[in-house]
């Protein structure tokens, strides 16, 4: 167990649509965040309503991450995305919009987040952990392929929130195969 108490209290749940709002929230503060950074090409505030997130639950998954009462984080979960990666055999999970908030968590939230994610993942008895990334975000490039990812492709021209299409890079991470008990 790790000695660092803000990590260890760091919880993992299901999100609900109670938590939509905070979700919307947690998003487009992420938005302003990488635009006061000159990230331009990533997400704008007031790309996702409600709904989206409503969604996303209905069919996939929707984590958050708690410290406490508050809410540090959170992250999609799809179990197939044809958008990006075209039809697949069921044996990933797709990351989206992983998000913290830089007011409540710590350091490192993150990669904990993207952790969990594939705690999940391989939970569930799939193989592998996918995610896009803007192509021209290298700094995000850069984060998850330190974090294990390797990139395997390019998707150019995938739809968006806002109408626009944007090419990616895929990014792709196997996974060890044993059970975990915590779900997240």
């Amino acid at each position: 167990m790790c000695e660092d108490p803000w990590v260890n209290d760091l919880r993992f749940r299901s999100a609900t649509e109670a938590d939509s709002v905070a979700l919307v929230r947690l998003r487009d503060e992420a938005a302003r965040w990488m635009l006061r950074r000159g990230v331009t090409g990533q997400w704008q505030p007031g790309e996702l309503d409600e709904d989206h997130f409503r969604r996303v639950m209905a069919r996939g998954e929707v984590w958050l991450a708690q410290a406490g009462e508050r809410i540090a984080g959170a992250w999609e979960l799809w179990w197939e995305d044809e958008a990006a990666w075209g039809p697949q055999p069921p044996v990933a999970g797709y990351v989206h919009r992983l998000m913290v908030d830089r007011e409540v968590a710590a350091p490192g939230t993150g990669r904990l987040l993207l952790s969990a994610a594939e705690r999940r993942v391989a939970a569930a008895g799939r193989t592998c952990v996918r995610l896009d990334c803007v192509a021209g975000n290298a700094q995000l490039n850069a984060y998850y392929q330190q974090a294990g990812y390797r990139v395997v492709g390019h998707k150019e021209g995938k739809p968006q929130p806002s109408g626009a299409s944007k090419s990616f890079t895929l990014l792709e991470k196997r996974l060890r195969t044993h059970s975990s008990s915590d779900g997240a």
